[in-house]
Protein backbone atom coordinates (compact mmCIF):
# COMPACT_ATOMS: atom_id res chain seq x y z
CA UNK A 1 0.00 0.00 0.00
CA UNK A 2 1.20 3.70 -0.71
CA UNK A 3 2.44 5.71 2.14
CA UNK A 4 1.40 9.45 1.74
CA UNK A 5 2.45 11.50 4.38
CA UNK A 6 0.62 15.05 5.63
CA UNK A 7 3.54 17.45 7.20
CA UNK A 8 0.98 20.19 7.55
CA UNK A 9 -2.88 20.73 8.90
CA UNK A 10 -4.88 20.29 6.30
CA UNK A 11 -8.89 19.92 6.28
CA UNK A 12 -9.99 17.02 6.56
CA UNK A 13 -11.93 16.27 3.55
CA UNK A 14 -8.35 15.79 1.41
CA UNK A 15 -7.58 13.63 4.43
CA UNK A 16 -10.30 11.31 4.23
CA UNK A 17 -10.02 11.06 0.73
CA UNK A 18 -6.56 10.07 1.01
CA UNK A 19 -7.16 7.50 3.34
CA UNK A 20 -9.33 5.81 0.88
CA UNK A 21 -7.10 4.90 -1.03
CA UNK A 22 -3.76 4.93 0.76
CA UNK A 23 -1.97 4.73 4.29
CA UNK A 24 -1.97 8.91 5.75
CA UNK A 25 0.25 9.42 8.16
CA UNK A 26 -0.82 12.98 9.34
CA UNK A 27 0.70 16.09 10.63
CA UNK A 28 -0.08 14.72 14.83
CA UNK A 29 1.52 11.23 14.47
CA UNK A 30 4.99 11.13 15.55
CA UNK A 31 5.46 8.60 12.67
CA UNK A 32 5.54 12.01 10.52
CA UNK A 33 8.92 13.03 11.22
CA UNK A 34 10.07 9.96 9.08
CA UNK A 35 8.51 10.64 5.82
CA UNK A 36 11.41 10.70 3.91
CA UNK A 37 12.23 6.99 4.76
CA UNK A 38 8.97 6.33 3.78
CA UNK A 39 6.61 8.46 1.70
CA UNK A 40 5.24 7.74 -1.42
CA UNK A 41 3.84 11.08 -1.74
CA UNK A 42 3.66 14.11 0.70
CA UNK A 43 1.11 16.60 1.15
CA UNK A 44 2.28 20.46 2.78
CA UNK A 45 1.02 24.29 3.14
CA UNK A 46 4.13 25.73 4.76
CA UNK A 47 6.95 23.05 5.69
CA UNK A 48 9.39 23.23 3.59
CA UNK A 49 10.91 20.36 0.92
CA UNK A 50 14.45 21.06 0.34
CA UNK A 51 17.29 19.23 -1.88
CA UNK A 52 18.91 16.82 -0.15
CA UNK A 53 15.19 15.45 1.61
CA UNK A 54 13.97 15.30 -2.20
CA UNK A 55 17.36 13.16 -3.01
CA UNK A 56 17.34 11.31 0.65
CA UNK A 57 13.46 10.33 -0.10
CA UNK A 58 14.26 7.05 -2.83
CA UNK A 59 10.23 5.92 -2.64
CA UNK A 60 9.23 9.72 -3.30
CA UNK A 61 6.95 10.27 -6.38
CA UNK A 62 4.89 13.30 -6.08
CA UNK A 63 4.60 16.68 -3.71
CA UNK A 64 1.10 18.23 -3.43
CA UNK A 65 1.32 21.73 -2.03
CA UNK A 66 -1.63 23.76 -0.95
CA UNK A 67 -1.93 27.34 -2.15
CA UNK A 68 0.04 28.61 -5.48
CA UNK A 69 3.64 29.73 -4.21
CA UNK A 70 6.25 27.08 -4.62
CA UNK A 71 9.44 29.06 -3.14
CA UNK A 72 9.36 26.62 -0.31
CA UNK A 73 9.81 23.55 -2.34
CA UNK A 74 13.40 22.98 -4.09
CA UNK A 75 11.05 22.65 -7.39
CA UNK A 76 14.52 22.34 -9.26
CA UNK A 77 15.68 19.07 -7.52
CA UNK A 78 12.24 17.56 -7.78
CA UNK A 79 12.19 17.79 -11.48
CA UNK A 80 16.33 16.62 -11.39
CA UNK A 81 14.72 13.53 -9.39
CA UNK A 82 11.16 13.03 -11.37
CA UNK A 83 9.19 13.92 -8.72
CA UNK A 84 5.81 15.33 -9.84
CA UNK A 85 4.77 18.42 -8.26
CA UNK A 86 1.42 19.80 -7.90
CA UNK A 87 -0.48 23.12 -6.65
CA UNK A 88 -3.79 24.60 -6.45
CA UNK A 89 -3.86 27.75 -8.54
CA UNK A 90 -7.34 29.86 -8.45
CA UNK A 91 -8.53 27.65 -5.62
CA UNK A 92 -7.73 30.61 -3.08
CA UNK A 93 -8.09 33.79 -5.44
CA UNK A 94 -11.16 35.07 -4.05
CA UNK A 95 -10.19 34.31 -0.49
CA UNK A 96 -6.59 36.07 -1.03
CA UNK A 97 -8.49 38.89 -2.62
CA UNK A 98 -10.83 38.98 0.65
CA UNK A 99 -8.12 39.50 2.94
CA UNK A 100 -6.52 42.23 0.59
CA UNK A 101 -9.34 44.03 0.81
CA UNK A 102 -9.94 44.03 4.40
CA UNK A 103 -6.45 44.80 5.52
CA UNK A 104 -6.62 47.88 3.39
CA UNK A 105 -9.54 49.16 4.88
CA UNK A 106 -8.27 47.98 8.30
CA UNK A 107 -5.44 50.30 8.15
CA UNK A 108 -7.50 53.01 6.53
CA UNK A 109 -10.13 53.29 9.34
CA UNK A 110 -8.01 51.71 12.04
CA UNK A 111 -10.18 48.95 13.04
CA UNK A 112 -7.33 47.14 15.06
CA UNK A 113 -6.03 50.24 16.96
CA UNK A 114 -9.90 50.88 18.49
CA UNK A 115 -10.80 47.41 18.97
CA UNK A 116 -7.23 47.18 21.22
CA UNK A 117 -7.82 50.98 22.47
CA UNK A 118 -11.65 49.86 23.87
CA UNK A 119 -10.53 46.75 25.07
CA UNK A 120 -8.13 47.80 27.27
CA UNK A 121 -10.22 51.17 28.90
CA UNK A 122 -7.40 53.38 27.09
CA UNK A 123 -9.67 57.01 26.34
CA UNK A 124 -9.99 58.06 22.29
CA UNK A 125 -8.71 61.12 21.50
CA UNK A 126 -10.26 61.47 18.16
CA UNK A 127 -7.90 63.92 16.22
CA UNK A 128 -5.21 61.31 16.90
CA UNK A 129 -6.83 58.48 15.69
CA UNK A 130 -8.23 59.62 12.03
CA UNK A 131 -8.91 57.45 9.39
CA UNK A 132 -8.80 58.21 5.95
CA UNK A 133 -11.75 57.74 3.38
CA UNK A 134 -10.98 55.14 0.04
CA UNK A 135 -13.78 56.99 -2.08
CA UNK A 136 -12.30 57.77 -5.34
CA UNK A 137 -8.52 57.19 -4.23
CA UNK A 138 -5.83 55.77 -6.25
CA UNK A 139 -4.83 51.85 -6.25
CA UNK A 140 -1.73 50.44 -6.99
CA UNK A 141 -1.36 46.68 -7.67
CA UNK A 142 1.37 44.84 -8.62
CA UNK A 143 0.60 41.78 -9.92
CA UNK A 144 -2.21 41.22 -13.16
CA UNK A 145 -3.25 37.71 -12.07
CA UNK A 146 -6.46 36.06 -10.54
CA UNK A 147 -5.47 37.81 -7.73
CA UNK A 148 -5.06 40.75 -8.04
CA UNK A 149 -7.63 41.03 -10.50
CA UNK A 150 -10.10 40.39 -7.96
CA UNK A 151 -8.41 43.01 -5.55
CA UNK A 152 -9.21 45.67 -8.34
CA UNK A 153 -12.55 44.72 -9.27
CA UNK A 154 -13.48 45.18 -4.96
CA UNK A 155 -11.56 48.99 -5.26
CA UNK A 156 -13.69 49.79 -8.02
CA UNK A 157 -16.89 48.26 -6.87
CA UNK A 158 -16.91 49.54 -3.86
CA UNK A 159 -15.13 52.89 -3.55
CA UNK A 160 -14.97 53.62 -7.69
CA UNK A 161 -11.12 53.74 -6.86
CA UNK A 162 -8.87 54.24 -10.06
CA UNK A 163 -6.79 51.64 -10.83
CA UNK A 164 -2.78 51.63 -11.52
CA UNK A 165 -1.17 48.61 -12.86
CA UNK A 166 2.59 47.44 -13.04
CA UNK A 167 3.13 44.13 -14.43
CA UNK A 168 5.97 43.16 -17.10
CA UNK A 169 4.85 39.72 -17.37
CA UNK A 170 1.22 40.15 -18.27
CA UNK A 171 -0.08 40.18 -21.75
CA UNK A 172 -0.80 42.95 -23.50
CA UNK A 173 -4.10 42.90 -23.30
CA UNK A 174 -4.52 42.09 -19.77
CA UNK A 175 -7.56 43.63 -17.99
CA UNK A 176 -8.87 44.59 -21.71
CA UNK A 177 -12.65 44.41 -19.71
CA UNK A 178 -11.27 46.48 -16.74
CA UNK A 179 -10.90 50.31 -16.22
CA UNK A 180 -7.05 50.66 -15.21
CA UNK A 181 -4.08 52.35 -16.59
CA UNK A 182 -1.35 50.58 -16.73
CA UNK A 183 2.18 51.88 -15.72
CA UNK A 184 5.22 50.54 -17.36
CA UNK A 185 7.86 51.44 -14.66
CA UNK A 186 7.45 50.89 -10.72
CA UNK A 187 9.05 54.62 -9.56
CA UNK A 188 5.93 56.07 -11.98
CA UNK A 189 3.18 54.20 -10.30
CA UNK A 190 4.30 54.63 -6.85
CA UNK A 191 4.52 58.42 -6.89
CA UNK A 192 0.63 58.34 -7.33
CA UNK A 193 -0.85 55.95 -5.40
CA UNK A 194 -2.85 56.23 -1.63
CA UNK A 195 -2.67 52.27 -1.72
CA UNK A 196 -0.33 49.54 -2.76
CA UNK A 197 -1.59 46.03 -3.11
CA UNK A 198 1.07 43.37 -3.92
CA UNK A 199 -0.11 40.15 -5.80
CA UNK A 200 3.10 37.94 -7.02
CA UNK A 201 5.29 35.64 -6.42
CA UNK A 202 8.18 35.85 -4.63
CA UNK A 203 11.24 35.26 -7.24
CA UNK A 204 15.08 36.25 -7.15
CA UNK A 205 13.29 39.12 -9.20
CA UNK A 206 10.68 40.59 -6.70
CA UNK A 207 12.41 39.63 -3.45
CA UNK A 208 12.87 42.95 -1.88
CA UNK A 209 11.12 44.91 -4.86
CA UNK A 210 9.69 46.56 -2.13
CA UNK A 211 12.18 48.49 -0.27
CA UNK A 212 13.96 51.43 1.13
CA UNK A 213 14.02 53.29 -2.31
CA UNK A 214 10.27 52.51 -3.00
CA UNK A 215 8.79 52.98 0.52
CA UNK A 216 9.76 56.78 0.59
CA UNK A 217 9.06 57.54 -3.08
CA UNK A 218 5.36 56.71 -2.08
CA UNK A 219 3.12 59.21 -0.70
CA UNK A 220 3.99 59.80 2.94
CA UNK A 221 0.04 59.28 3.85
CA UNK A 222 0.00 56.29 1.30
CA UNK A 223 -1.00 52.51 2.58
CA UNK A 224 0.62 49.30 2.18
CA UNK A 225 -0.80 45.90 1.61
CA UNK A 226 1.08 42.82 1.51
CA UNK A 227 -0.74 38.95 0.93
CA UNK A 228 1.63 37.69 -1.14
CA UNK A 229 5.09 36.63 0.35
CA UNK A 230 6.88 38.06 3.27
CA UNK A 231 10.42 38.54 1.15
CA UNK A 232 8.88 41.16 -1.25
CA UNK A 233 8.97 44.07 1.34
CA UNK A 234 12.24 44.40 3.20
CA UNK A 235 11.24 44.52 6.40
CA UNK A 236 14.11 46.65 7.52
CA UNK A 237 13.86 49.21 4.79
CA UNK A 238 10.03 49.42 5.98
CA UNK A 239 10.89 49.44 9.69
CA UNK A 240 13.00 52.46 9.01
CA UNK A 241 10.20 53.86 6.61
CA UNK A 242 7.84 53.44 9.63
CA UNK A 243 10.15 54.99 12.41
CA UNK A 244 10.49 58.14 10.13
CA UNK A 245 7.05 58.56 10.45
CA UNK A 246 6.43 57.78 6.57
CA UNK A 247 3.51 55.56 5.09
CA UNK A 248 -0.33 55.99 7.41
CA UNK A 249 -0.23 52.21 7.46
CA UNK A 250 0.53 48.58 6.56
CA UNK A 251 -1.66 45.55 6.28
CA UNK A 252 1.11 42.46 6.06
CA UNK A 253 -0.56 38.30 6.00
CA UNK A 254 3.09 37.45 5.18
CA UNK A 255 6.53 38.33 6.45
CA UNK A 256 10.46 37.23 5.89
CA UNK A 257 10.54 35.12 9.00
CA UNK A 258 7.47 32.93 9.52
CA UNK A 259 5.75 31.86 11.97
CA UNK A 260 5.24 35.68 12.84
CA UNK A 261 7.18 35.86 17.05
CA UNK A 262 5.77 38.75 18.50
CA UNK A 263 9.43 40.38 19.30
CA UNK A 264 9.59 41.19 15.30
CA UNK A 265 10.19 45.24 15.18
CA UNK A 266 7.22 45.87 12.90
CA UNK A 267 4.80 44.77 16.24
CA UNK A 268 5.90 48.56 17.98
CA UNK A 269 3.90 50.29 15.47
CA UNK A 270 0.42 51.04 16.08
CA UNK A 271 -0.30 51.90 12.36
CA UNK A 272 0.74 48.07 11.23
CA UNK A 273 -2.33 45.73 11.38
CA UNK A 274 -0.73 41.65 10.78
CA UNK A 275 -2.56 38.32 10.32
CA UNK A 276 -0.74 35.00 10.23
CA UNK A 277 -0.67 34.43 6.93
CA UNK A 278 -4.26 33.64 6.78
CA UNK A 279 -4.88 35.14 3.77
CA UNK A 280 -6.49 31.50 2.30
CA UNK A 281 -8.05 30.60 5.75
CA UNK A 282 -11.41 30.34 5.06
CA UNK A 283 -13.57 27.43 5.37
CA UNK A 284 -14.00 26.92 1.51
CA UNK A 285 -10.95 27.64 0.36
CA UNK A 286 -9.73 25.05 2.78
CA UNK A 287 -11.96 22.24 2.06
CA UNK A 288 -11.63 22.81 -1.80
CA UNK A 289 -7.95 23.48 -1.66
CA UNK A 290 -7.58 20.34 0.66
CA UNK A 291 -9.93 18.11 -1.69
CA UNK A 292 -7.40 19.31 -4.93
CA UNK A 293 -4.39 18.15 -3.50
CA UNK A 294 -5.29 15.09 -2.24
CA UNK A 295 -6.74 13.96 -5.94
CA UNK A 296 -4.05 15.27 -7.88
CA UNK A 297 -1.47 12.59 -5.45
CA UNK A 298 -3.79 10.03 -6.00
CA UNK A 299 -3.92 10.60 -9.47
CA UNK A 300 -0.05 10.72 -9.46
CA UNK A 301 0.18 7.23 -7.92
CA UNK A 302 -2.05 5.96 -10.01
CA UNK A 303 -4.38 5.64 -7.34
CA UNK A 304 -7.28 7.45 -8.41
Amino acid sequence: MKHIFVLDAFHPAGITLLSKKARVTNWRDPEVGQWVDKADAVLVRMTPINRDQIFSAKRLQAIGKQGVGVDTIDINAAAQRGVRVFTTPGINSEAVAEMAFSLGLAVCRRIARFDRLLRSGVPIVRPEHLGIEMQGKTVGVIGMGNIGTRVAQKWIGAFNCKILTYDPLAPADAWHNMEHVRIDKLDKLLPQIDLLTLHLPLTDESHHLISSKELFVMKSNAVLVNVSRGGIVDEKALYEALKAGHLFGVGLDVFEQEPFKADNPLAEFENVVFTPHAAAGTHETQERSSLQVARQVLQALNLD
